[in-house]
């Protein structure tokens, strides 16, 4: 990913499904003219959802995933089909493509993803090779009550219409929310206390720092950046404290007791919890820790799947915070990227990471997971605080 690319993350997430065969490949080329995803007569190409980003005028940057047939068959298709049904949590706006004949599989699809509150447009394919198209779509339409619309991926027909129609769905709030909401305005002094331990790649900033110093930058903000051990020098040297202070969840105590109390203080995993996910059921849930023994489960779930190194976060510095705390019987699993347990009921916390690697939707679909099943999830930044005995005197809108 290059200084310029919008992350992944970040873009609007179209999922496309339908049968094995119904031109899901080739609309998903169509789309982004691009020779993106492997075409060919053999139902069953496509194995593993593919990703591909791009830029879609009046919508901006979005990611279209092109997923396996949902009528795979054998053991190794129902693996496809899982998921594929994966694919769901991630999407913003569905495409559910029709092909001739039954399809009764493709109307069950359409009322899943309805609802989950995900909007979706029926896509009628292969016009080219469908005799009577306009009664195929009558039929469509009245089994699922969506009019689809009628392309032809071969020959670039009706592609057009797909593109305006996602335009029309596009959420109201959609690309709008900022990382640091109310915390900073116009013209505020804001201190990014950022310290480059062996996590952040040589010669650059991890996500999250670069994501929050845009927003701030595009807020018209005047932004400091420090490490750690520079925090002192730099307090001294300005004429007033700053307005706001985002530091590294893992010196968040350290830069609480040097800071002024007339500077607000963050971090960016409390800002990415909010931006990401849902903050309030993370401050709620992670009382949850005060309610944990020796025995108890906790399930640590990372939107990285990087090597862990020595002092990981995640994998090292919260798990000797709680085992501190509880003992060493104290159960701490891993699972890291999309690896994420449909049954969750064996845990008695959950503590994910900032997610700057997830879209919001998937983030969000975690915590509903959680929710049903009556689990209580929490993220780092907001353990951490909570652990330091400061969550209570830190900003978290």
């Amino acid at each position: 990913m290059s200084l310029t690319d919008t992350p992944r993350a970040n873009r609007l997430h179209i999922g496309i499904f339908g049968k094995r065969n119904s031109g899901k490949s080739s609309l998903v080329n169509a789309l982004t003219r691009q020779e993106t995803a492997l075409v060919s007569d053999v139902a069953g190409t496509t194995a593993d959802p593919v990703y591909k980003s791009m830029e879609i005028h009046g919508i901006g940057p979005c990611v279209f995933i092109d997923t396996a047939g949902f009528d795979d068959v054998g053991e190794l298709g129902q693996m496809r089909v899982d998921k594929t049904k994966k694919v769901i949590e991630k999407t913003d706006i569905a495409l559910v493509v029709f092909g001739g004949g039954d399809f009764s599989e493709e109307t069950a699809w359409v009322h899943a993803l309805r609802k989950r509150n995900i909007p979706v447009i029926a896509v009628l394919n292969k016009s080219d090779l469908l005799p009577d198209s306009r009664q195929l779509s009558r039929d469509i339409e009245n089994a699922c009550g969506l009019k689809p619309i009628v392309v032809s991926a071969k020959e670039k027909t009706g592609i057009d219409k797909i593109r305006e129609e996602l335009i029309r769905l596009l959420p109201e709030d959609y690309d709008v929310k900022s990382i640091t909401g109310g915390l900073a305005e116009n013209g505020d002094l804001v201190l990014l206390v950022m310290p480059q331990d062996i996590q952040a790649p040589k010669g650059r900033l991890i996500l999250p720092q670069v994501q929050t110093l845009r927003d701030l930058l595009d807020k018209k903000c005047i932004v400091l950046s420090v490490t750690t051990d520079k925090l002192d020098e730099a307090l001294a040297c300005l004429k007033e404290p700053p307005k706001l202070i985002i530091t590294d969840s893992q010196v968040f105590k350290t830069v609480y007791e040097k800071k002024t109390k007339e500077s607000k203080l963050t971090s960016f995993s409390v800002l990415f919890a909010n931006y990401k996910g849902d903050l309030n059921y993370y401050v709620e849930s992670v009382r949850a820790i005060d309610r944990l023994t020796e025995n108890a489960k906790v399930l640590i779930a990372e939107a990285c799947t990087h090597a862990p190194l020595a002092e990981d976060i995640g994998r090292e510095k919260i798990p000797r915070m709680l085992r501190k705390k509880f003992g060493e019987k104290l159960t701490v699993n891993v699972v890291s990227g999309s690896d994420f347990p449909e049954d969750l009921s064996s845990y008695d916390l959950i503590i994910q990471c900032g997610a700057c690697m997830f879209n919001r939707k998937y983030v969000l679909s975690r915590i509903e997971r959680a929710r049903a099943q009556g689990i209580p999830m929490t993220n780092y930044g907001v353990t951490i605080a909570y652990l330091s005995g400061i969550l209570d005197k830190i900003d978290l809108h």
